[in-house]
């Protein structure tokens, strides 16, 4: 993957982890972009209150990869990363 389209890729994931971040920010969490591999593999991280929430998974599941596919249907799966 060339670096300026992996750019644009990793731009569109933090606009999708915008979407996201209002309502992690407010339990006292957030969430980062670790690492878009070559593969199209996105790794992100939880931070602050979200990384022992009992709720992460579905968090994760609903909102965080959700979000992402949504917005860049090439990426082949998100990952949550410690």
């Amino acid at each position: 993957m060339a670096a300026a389209e992996k750019h644009i890729i990793e731009e569109k994931i933090e606009q999708a982890l915008d979407q996201i971040r209002p309502f992690l920010n407010e339990d006292g969490g957030d969430i980062h972009l670790v690492e878009l591999t070559n593969e199209l593999v996105v790794k992100v991280q939880f931070t602050g209150a979200c990384t022992d929430c009992s709720m992460q998974n579905s968090t994760f599941k609903a909102g965080v990869e959700d979000s992402i596919l949504k917005a860049i249907p090439s990426i082949k799966s998100v990952l949550i990363v410690k």
